[in-house]
């Protein structure tokens, strides 16, 4: 570049602006993509965690057994009243 060269500004914010938009498009997608892609698995649950979720359950189901034997069927039938399982 010699020193009688003019800068030309405009070229570079378009140029930039582009760049800087084409990049926030390429993010924006990524994450839409790996919100959508994990909202779609914790939709449809994987075997794991429906295995921990019951096995969470048995342990629940232990310890209000330990806690109050006398209450445990009626808390339980109230319980599955209330929350029925889907």
């Amino acid at each position: 570049m010699s020193k009688n060269q003019t800068v030309v500004v405009s070229e570079y914010v378009v140029e930039m602006v582009r760049d800087t938009a084409e990049n926030w498009q390429s993010e924006f997608l990524q994450l839409i993509w790996q919100v959508c892609g994990l909202a779609y698995l914790l939709y449809i649950g994987s075997p794991q965690s429906k295995e921990g979720d019951d096995r969470k359950e048995e342990k629940l189901d232990h310890i209000i057994r330990q806690l109050d034997p006398d209450n445990f069927d009626k808390l339980i039938k109230d319980w599955e009243e209330k929350y029925p399982k889907r």
